[in-house]
């Protein structure tokens, strides 16, 4: 199974490790920084994906370092992920300080007892899992047979070591519904990250902000040269990255609770390729986060049995959902606005253009989606649909749920 089809949960935990066992782990972080770094010294402006700097470092590692076969691998990918990283951001070549290490279901065994066994430079270490007195969170991985071990990360800091056990399901099989489905859309920007034909904004201002801040502390450090200026800068984008995976997750988060409220069973998103294409001003950085956005989406929807589908986003941006009229003059980009020129009727662009993609997976026509099911888009105050056109939520059955 692709490594894709997976939902993934980390549970963090304390390990209770003996003076023997900790100097052995000790001396696997230290020669784990070095096997990365090898790596990535060796394939600094050659290659950058894992086959690639694997294949290219991989006999080094084993002849210079103490790592095992599987650790050697591991470091190797560690490596490539570094230089992807730095090549994304344009930024130095990548400096291992991190006192942390990788581990896979080789290199580790996650036991019943709450114990597990970590292969190091020399024997396995077997240490307790430290657990809150009522299990924990951690608990309902550990004692659920549908939750396996995967990726997982030791963490050693002042003296003591944690452990980031990795776990990870099979998503479930979600098939978009055949017929009468209510579909959210979602238009993803560079202003707003995502905007959904219900009206709720996630806005992409401080993510912005802070990549802009990083883009100009990046060129200061990089023109001072230092090591110590060199540290500053990997430390200032470890927190630049985990700002922004924290906040993809509450976008994904919000994004789903806003499917169930209006129970739909489809979430619409423009093809990324497409949206990227469109906004001229989006770059790397957000054509990555609209990519790991959409992932966060999909498994978290998939938990729901919710649908994740990817429509044609042509047009969207143009065309009137109060009467159909489709022309370029009906956005004003520089104030974020629509105003349909035949009908007169205004929204925020993006908004409108949620709707669209909503519509698109009902509607008929040349650029619609069809086969997927879905009788009626979601919006704020009401359902729309091809044949009934609008109608408010107070008239049907059944109003969204309230927060």
């Amino acid at each position: 199974m692709a490594d894709t089809e997976y939902c993934r949960r980390t549970a963090v935990t304390g390990l209770s490790v003996s003076p023997t066992d900790a100097t052995r782990l000790r001396e696997l972080v230290a020669e784990w920084k070095r096997g990365c770094q090898l790596a990535v010294n060796e394939a600094w402006g050659v290659c950058h994906t894992r086959s690639e700097v694997q294949q290219l470092t991989y006999d080094r590692l084993r002849e210079e370092t103490a790592l095992g076969s599987q650790h050697a691998v591991l470091a190797t990918h560690r490596a490539a992920e570094a230089i992807k990283r730095a090549r994304q951001r344009e930024g130095q070549k990548p400096e291992f300080t991190s006192p942390t290490v990788a581990f896979d279901t080789r290199t580790m065994t996650v036991f019943d007892d709450r114990t597990v066994s970590l292969t190091t430079t020399g024997e396995r270490v077997r240490c307790d899992l430290k657990l809150p007195a009522d299990g924990g969170y951690q608990s309902q991985y550990l004692d659920d047979e549908d939750w396996e071990p995967a990726k997982s990360t030791l963490h050693y800091r002042d003296g003591a070591f944690d452990f980031h056990v990795g776990f990870r399901t099979p998503k479930p099989a979600i098939d978009p519904p055949t017929e009468g489905a209510t579909v959210l859309g979602v238009d993803l920007g560079v202003e707003n990250l995502a905007v959904t034909s219900t009206a709720q904004f996630f806005d992409a201002g401080e993510l912005n902000h802070r990549r802009e801040e990083f883009e100009r502390v990046q060129a200061s450090l990089e023109a001072t040269g230092t090591r110590s200026a060199a540290r500053t800068l990997r430390q200032t984008g470890n927190r630049l990255d985990r700002f922004v995976r924290q906040r993809l997750h509450e976008v994904a988060n919000g994004i789903v609770a806003e499917a169930e409220r209006y129970d739909c069973e489809l979430i619409a998103f423009g093809e990324r390729s497409e949206v990227v294409e469109m906004l001229p001003e989006a770059g790397p950085f957000q054509e990555w986060l609209f990519e790991r956005l959409l992932s966060f989406v999909e498994y978290r929807a998939a938990e729901r049995g919710i649908a994740v589908v990817e429509v044609n986003p042509e047009y969207t941006s143009q065309r009137c959902m109060e009467c159909g009229f489709t022309h370029p003059q009906n956005r004003n980009l520089d104030a974020n606005q629509f105003e349909c020129l035949k009908c007169e009727a205004s929204a925020h662009d993006d908004y409108n253009a949620a709707k669209n993609i909503a519509f698109r997976c009902v509607r008929r026509g040349p650029l619609s989606s069809r086969g997927l099911g879905a009788a009626a888009c979601a919006l704020q105050s009401g359902l729309v649909t091809p044949d009934d056109g609008f109608t408010p939520y107070a008239e049907l059955s059944e109003a969204p749920r309230s927060d």
